[in-house]
């Protein structure tokens, strides 16, 4: 029951249209409030903005060795500005299934962690970086190619690392083409003084080569007198 303390002096009854027109307001102040800080007719990503019925999705298989059954990372990007010079393309949901069950409860809560950081907006980077850090205390795994994950949650980082330079979060590392010129040069000096049948010769990795710190891959080699990275170039004297 609702309880009326003062004296009406007028009443108006409000009408479907009025309704309509009011909602339509809202809307209108919803998207004002999306729009960029700077002023600019253009939306940017927010937690506000409501999901469309159609999103454009893209699935990545994750087969590890530690596991009898792959994990599929499905990853739904909302398109923003459709149709305009400011047209881009940011992640709004992620969703993983897989037949292991052992690996439901954690699945479960880091989807719904990193869909709610995708509609958050800003900066996603640093949430790559946290997960790529991640180490499993049992040890990690070697990818086909000669590829070092210390986790499956470190790959997961790797794959949404992947996924954000596809559609142009992230920008793709980029070698100096000297530095590439150099390395492939001193690489192939390398195993033309140890070429020999072995364990990574379909990798094109030089047997002995330690693991990068970087790039987590076995190609640091003692060249010129140096420790350097064959795979990334990274180098122990800069």
């Amino acid at each position: 029951m609702i309880t009326i303390s003062k004296k009406i002096t007028k009443y108006r009854v409000e009408k479907p249209a009025d309704v309509a027109a009011k909602a339509a307001e809202e809307k209108k102040a919803e998207v004002t409030a999306l729009r960029s800080k700077d002023g600019s007719n253009v939306i940017d990503m927010h937690e506000r903005l409501q999901r469309p019925d159609v999103l454009i999705g893209s699935t990545y298989k994750i087969k590890t060795p530690v596991s009898d059954h792959a994990m599929y990372v499905t990853i739904n990007d909302i398109v923003l500005n459709e149709g305009t010079e400011n047209e881009r393309r940011r992640p709004f949901e992620i969703f993983i299934n897989s037949k292991n069950l052992d690996h439901f409860q954690w699945i479960v809560a880091l989807t719904r962690i990193i869909s709610a950081v995708f509609r958050k907006g800003g900066d996603i980077s640093f949430m790559v970086e946290e997960l790529k850090a991640v180490f499993d205390p049992r040890g990690g795994y070697w990818q086909p190619g000669g590829k070092f994950m210390p986790s499956i949650i470190a790959e997961l980082g790797y794959v949404i690392e992947k996924h954000l330079q596809t559609i142009g979060v992230l920008a793709r590392p980029e070698m100096d083409e000297n530095l590439k010129k150099l390395i492939e040069q001193k690489k192939a000096e390398y195993d033309a003084r140890n070429k020999q049948p072995d364990l990574y010769s379909k990798g094109h990795i030089p047997e002995g080569a330690q693991l990068c710190s970087k790039c987590s891959t076995p190609a640091v080699i003692m060249m010129d007198g140096c420790m350097t990275c064959l795979n990334c170039g990274d180098s122990k004297c800069g």
